[in-house]
């Protein structure tokens, strides 16, 4: 299940449970036939782990990564333009008719449904859905150029420029309605300066 939500790599399940490689795939892979035999599904946790000192440390102690931290900093006030109560309400929104998204365009390229106990698609995303929608949140409000924005989230500009392509005729469709940003910022390093103080109030 850990596996299944792209929580960590099966390398760092290895290291985590002490057993090997194939053991690992093979209880991954009769689970999730199990799983799509009930028509049980699961979805992406917010946050990878791409060692076991760092899933282990979250678990114990709370530890964050860089990751999070950069998650937590890019999704300020300042920058989403709402609270972050809202903008977490704003990404449960729209997380399901996200993957509902990417579901359907990967069952038309296999041109039916997927095999049961095949991969399904799971492998390390280069970014997390969340990160996807905070994003194109980001984009949406002119907050700055797509270059700038992989610069960010330390992708290419291609990984963007999907994930903007998916999430934005869903944002269209939601209720909020962004205000665009009060400033655009030109490299990354002036988005991150932007919010270097406590100031939690939306601009």
């Amino acid at each position: 299940m850990i596996y299944l939500r792209r929580v960590c790599s099966q390398r760092v399940l290895v290291d985590l449970l002490a057993i090997n490689p194939v053991t690992i795939g093979q209880v991954i892979g009769e689970t999730r036939t199990l799983m799509d035999a009930q028509k049980i599904t699961v979805s992406q946790t917010a946050h990878y782990f791409s060692s076991a000192q760092e899933l282990h440390a979250w678990a114990q102690d709370g530890a964050t990564t860089s990751r999070m931290d950069l998650s937590q900093t890019l999704s300020h006030p300042a920058l989403t333009g709402m609270p972050r109560l809202d903008f977490q309400a704003l990404i449960d929104r729209i997380t399901v008719p996200y993957q509902a998204t990417i579901e359907q365009r990967r069952h038309h390229q296999r041109g039916g449904a997927r095999r049961p106990g095949t991969r399904g698609g799971i492998f390390r995303q280069k970014i997390t859905d969340a990160d996807r929608i905070l994003a194109t949140v980001l984009s949406q409000r002119d907050l700055c150029n797509q270059q700038t924005l992989a610069d960010l989230f330390g992708v290419s500009r291609g990984t963007i420029r999907n994930a903007i392509e998916d999430v934005r005729p869903l944002l269209e469709q939601d209720p909020h309605v962004p205000m665009p940003a009060e400033q655009r910022f030109a490299t990354a390093a002036d988005v991150l300066a932007s919010v270097t103080g406590d100031s939690e109030t939306p601009s």
